[in-house]
């Protein structure tokens, strides 16, 4: 519940301070004295826009602080307690305008943004302004009201979250199917390509192995004379050869190492050069023998080789790269394939989300017409209370199935009213007045009020155009909410502000330079005194104070 209300340099007031108390408080006063400043400051602890023209001509800031015991609203309390914003029961707002326009905003003394303070007060209180009647017109609001009332935010959730997923796969079927067409024809030249890599069909590092064999058959006679050459003055020369030359060295030398021992490591070397010349000469011998000229090889080598190198530059590709740009060639082709086969498979899936979001739509639906019979039984009740005796009311709830999907169903919800007997249902705008507007207003307001765990509701002039014998009953209706909930009222009618449990006077004050506001809590007396003002106007006669007396006597009996 809201326990105080501290204003600072706010519009009209330099200084204010106000302490709260449970049950329902009216906030009455003389008309341009400045009754909503309360309702409009706490709606900035609610988070909503802030501008300079808030803050009170000459000063450099305007404050707002609320405080709030929120030992019994368990929401609010878990929010604290996730966002590290708790404080025992209490809880205090505080935002801070300055004169340029820039605006703060603190929870328990910790800065936050401005989202976060929206978010918490949705779970303090809630403000039904003057003007909250003419929302009840408009069908959006009408479906929302109905949905409060029925409770039922798992059904609006389900049908939610079952829209967002139609509309994902519906979003991409529809770009799989605007590219169906580049599609075709991309794997139109695709599938030519590929047909034709496929009859070439290189495999994976051939072309560095044909690019060896080529150079090396279009050398093969070459590398076999020269090979042949080789071998014969290493080894095969009988005049002279390398071996021969190099062991003859080596028996020289061997003799005359025992004359001088520093010929040994050469001695060492000569034979070592010999054994490997040996070696070699074998390797040569065998390497001449499996050396072949084959035509038909070279033929056939020569021609894939060409082939290979054409394919690489009719594609634009390095002839090393033919293989992998092969497999990338078909990669893509099988994606292509797989986006047709998904085209299909959407299709079929688009058929199953619709038929899941209709079903879900149709729960909601059905629970939103079953409210609907007791939310107007309700709203009947009250307003044949409010001098609207032979009024009927009742909520259409239409369910149009052929109706593009939408994320709140696919319901058109509709208020409709008959206000004399015999006269035919229609809609609100078309058969209400004003004041039949305000009474019907108001008792959706509080039904709708009673129906939530917000502690503290804010009334702020929802009774004007209403008077009378049904003023009456409109200060019954609030009293009886203040019974279970904290109501702050502003109201200009004493039938009720007499059934408040307590009363402020809002009142201004000007020395002819500058205008201040300021509210005070009334007492038994002052209330009387209030209340026949508010009755006779500002001359009090004994006459409207007596009836001011029996008024407050007869709301508190």
């Amino acid at each position: 519940m809201l326990t105080h209300l501290s204003i600072r340099n706010f519009a009209v007031v330099k200084t204010l301070d106000v302490d709260f108390s449970l049950g329902m408080t009216a906030i009455t006063g003389e008309t341009g004295a400045g009754k909503s400043i309360s309702v409009d400051a706490l709606g900035l602890c609610l988070g909503e826009r802030a501008d300079n023209g808030m803050v009170r001509t000459g000063a450099e800031k305007a404050e707002v602080s609320a405080g709030f015991n929120v030992k019994r609203l368990p929401d609010a309390m878990k929010w604290l307690e996730q966002h590290e914003l708790s404080d025992d029961d209490e809880v205090l707002i505080r935002r801070v305008i300055s004169a340029e326009g820039r605006s703060k905003a603190f929870i328990n003394g910790t800065p936050v943004p401005l989202q976060q303070l929206k978010n918490l007060g949705q779970l303090l209180l809630s403000i039904h302004g003057q003007h909250a009647h003419q929302q009840i017109l408009k069908s959006d609001s009408q479906r929302r009201l109905l949905d409060q009332y029925a409770e039922h935010p798992a059904l609006l959730g389900k049908v939610e979250e079952s829209y967002k997923t139609l509309k994902q796969q519906q979003q991409h079927y529809q770009h799989l199917l605007q590219g169906q067409q580049q599609r075709d024809d991309r794997s139109q030249l695709l599938s030519y390509q590929i047909q034709e890599l496929d009859e070439y069909a290189l495999a994976e590092g051939e072309f560095v192995a044909l690019e060896t064999e080529h150079k090396k058959l279009s050398n093969s006679q070459t590398l076999l004379e020269q090979s042949q050459i080789s071998f014969h003055q290493l080894y095969e020369a009988e005049e002279f050869n390398a071996l021969s030359a190099v062991q003859s060295s080596v028996d020289r030398l061997s003799e005359l190492q025992e004359h001088d021992p520093s010929l040994e490591p050469i001695v060492t070397m000569l034979t070592e050069a010999s054994i490997q010349i040996d070696e070699a000469a074998g390797e040569l011998r065998a390497y001449t023998e499996q050396l072949e000229i084959d035509p038909m090889r070279m033929q056939n080598v020569e021609a894939r080789y060409s082939q290979a190198l054409d394919l690489s530059r009719k594609h634009n590709v390095q002839p090393e790269a033919l293989y992998e740009f092969h497999q990338q060639l078909s990669a893509e082709f099988n994606e292509l394939v797989k986006d047709d086969s998904l085209l299909e498979e959407l299709k079929v899936q688009l058929g199953e989300l619709e038929q899941q979001y209709h079903q879900a739509a149709s729960k909601l639906s059905a629970s939103r017409k079953k409210a609907a019979k007791s939310f107007a039984k309700e709203v009947e009740q009250h307003i044949h209370h409010m001098n609207m005796a032979e009024a009927v009311f009742k909520i259409d709830v239409d369910h149009h199935i052929q109706s593009s999907p939408n994320k709140l169903g696919l319901d058109i919800v509709q208020f409709v009213v008959s206000t004399n007997r015999g006269q035919a249902l229609d809609n609100l705008e078309k058969v209400v007045s004003g004041g039949e507007l305000s009474r019907i207003g108001l008792a959706i307001q509080v039904i709708s009020s009673s129906n939530n765990d917000i502690a503290t509701m804010i009334f702020d002039e929802v009774d004007s155009g209403i008077s009378g014998s049904t003023a009456s009953v409109v200060g019954q209706l609030l009293r009886k909410l203040g019974e279970s909930t904290q109501v702050i009222c502003v109201t200009h009618l004493p039938q009720v502000a007499a059934r408040a449990h307590n009363q402020m006077f809002v009142t201004k004050f000007s020395d002819k330079k500058t205008t201040e506001t300021h509210m005070i809590c009334l007492q038994e007396s002052e209330r009387i005194e209030e209340l026949a003002r508010l009755l006779a106007g500002d001359t009090l006669t004994e006459s409207a104070l007596a009836n001011a007396k029996e008024l407050l006597q007869f709301s508190n009996s």
